[in-house]
């Protein structure tokens, strides 16, 4: 009996149980492998589903939520700041803004194949470098935005409770469900 049926051992005459400790040795290698299974499996799994969340926030969070900055936040802000230097600075951040929710989908764009196929348990090469950079650059960018932009969008919409109201009906009526027999 040996581990490896394709690659019999050459059996020493004088020593005969070498043989049986040789066979011993490889079944016990292949067995520590196996015990290793269990983490391989739940590392799969995991990556399946981290790679399942990925899709969706990017398929129905990410790409909204940028499309609604630019359609309806970035807009109004724009509209109602004050014309000369306030103007000009919204527009400087508004197109920063725009132009890095450009480059965060271009690396999207570039790992998200490998996420599809791993969504999928097929096997897949990812770029961890894209990876990496893409979480760094959403990292930066909200940070920019919580910190920078926000708050004054806040002081700018302010100032006039109809344009604070009239974008806070609009986000509204554009996440309202249609009512339950109404379609």
């Amino acid at each position: 009996m040996t581990a490896q049926p394709s690659h019999p051992l050459a059996l020493d005459p004088d020593a005969p149980l070498t043989a049986f400790s040789q066979c011993h040795a490889g079944i016990l290698a292949r067995l520590d492998a196996l015990a290793g299974l269990p983490a391989l499996i739940a590392a799969a799994e995991k990556a399946r589903k981290v790679s399942t969340d990925a899709l969706a926030l990017f398929q129905h969070g990410v790409f909204d939520h940028h499309a609604e900055e630019e359609g309806e936040l970035f807009c109004a802000v724009v509209r109602s700041a004050h014309a000369g230097h306030e103007r000009d600075s919204v527009q400087a951040m508004v197109d920063r803004l725009t132009h890095e929710h450009r480059s965060m989908e271009a690396l999207w764009k570039r790992v998200e194949p490998a996420v599809h196929a791993t969504a999928r348990g097929k096997p897949a090469q990812i770029d961890s470098a894209a990876v990496a950079e893409l979480v760094c650059a959403y990292g930066n960018h909200a940070r920019f935005e919580e910190q920078e932009f926000l708050p004054l969008a806040e002081i700018i919409l302010g100032r006039n409770g109809n344009h604070m109201a009239a974008l806070g009906l609009s986000m509204h009526m554009r996440h309202a469900q249609t009512p339950v027999g109404y379609i």
